[in-house]
């Protein structure tokens, strides 16, 4: 049985990671330090027998007795109302963390995935995204502690790849949804969908005709299942090219949900993107992958999960939408 570490196991990605890993038949090992994950999120893996957690942040030197087979690196603050709070342990993640993790497969002679972004195209002048553009990022923003971590993430893995012949993965994930979001996580679409729940009207940042591509979680588990298997060492773009105005994304909200909610707009956040729309060519040319469900069922998915969630729970999202984020 292949054995595979997957940090931030805690979190919206990372635990359906490890249901997908487990289900395929590999000894999961789920690491995270808990600061944004939720032990909610994988509670149900609790008795599975090829199953263990450790409560760890990467951020410090990882140990893991016996054999290892694959890594994927996942722990990150992933949302601005996250990373804008903790800025230094970003960094540090994507610093100190990925270093660590290199190592640890180094030593073990495993395969690594990393989990980079579309954040690190910045505020895109090319149109879609495509693997060989480099990006527009203001390293000294307020994203830019997200932004670059993620860029030197890339840059330490394929310098790991070049050097010491680690077998390496990296793959871009553009927007993606699905249940086990956090509702307060600052990210568009649990925060309409919390907004109509609780009664109150959508709030736009800037007005609405920026862009985003959304991509529902289980299509975005099945490439990064086919990344790690495939034979390539560059970046590789995993998304939904399907792109879509945040004002028109409120519309669908609204319809979906039956509510008669308002929308009200407020100033954009410095350097908040314009456009996201990933090319998957690669991803479909690579891994033989594109995304199977659409926006309107996955949505329709999402908003049944949110639905399920306490009214506690969604009265302790109210108002907290992108707290404390700075604007221009």
């Amino acid at each position: 049985m292949k054995t595979v570490l997957i940090t931030g196991a805690a979190g919206f990605l990372g635990s359906h990671l490890c249901d997908r890993f487990l289900k395929e038949g590999l000894r999961v090992i789920g690491m995270d330090n808990l600061i944004t994950g939720d032990l909610k999120n994988i509670e149900h893996l609790y008795n599975e027998q090829h199953f263990e957690f450790i409560h760890h942040d990467v951020s410090k030197f990882v140990h893991i007795p016996g054999e290892l087979d694959y890594i994927l690196h996942f722990a990150s603050p992933a949302s601005p109302i996250d990373y804008l709070k903790i800025p230094i342990q970003t960094l540090k993640v994507g610093s100190y963390g990925t270093h660590n993790l290199l190592g640890l497969a180094k030593s073990k002679n495993a395969r690594i995935l990393i989990a980079s972004t579309s954040e690190v195209y910045g505020d895109p002048k090319v149109h879609p995204q495509v693997e060989s553009y480099y990006g527009h990022v203001n390293p000294i923003g307020p994203r830019g502690v997200y932004d670059e971590a993620k860029r030197y993430m890339e840059a330490a893995t394929m310098a790991y790849h070049t050097y010491h012949n680690v077998d390496t993965r990296i793959i871009r994930i553009f927007n993606t949804y699905g249940p086990r979001m956090r509702l307060n996580d600052g990210r568009v679409l649990p925060a309409f969908i919390g907004q109509a729940l609780r009664g109150e009207d959508l709030t736009i940042f800037g007005d609405g005709s920026q862009t985003r591509s959304f991509c529902y979680v289980d299509d975005l588990i099945d490439g990064i299942y086919k990344l790690l298997h495939a034979n390539t060492h560059d970046p590789v773009n995993v998304g939904n090219p399907s792109e879509i105005t945040i004002s028109q994304f409120a519309e669908e909200i609204i319809k979906l949900t039956g509510t008669n909610q308002k929308v009200i707009y407020k100033d954009l956040p410095q350097d908040d993107p314009m456009q996201r729309q990933p090319d998957i060519t690669r991803a479909k040319e690579l891994l033989g992958w594109s995304p199977k469900v659409d926006r309107a069922e996955g949505l329709r998915i999402t908003y049944e999960y949110f639905k399920s969630l306490s009214a506690e729970e969604l009265r302790k999202t109210e108002h907290n939408k992108f707290e404390g984020y700075i604007k221009k």
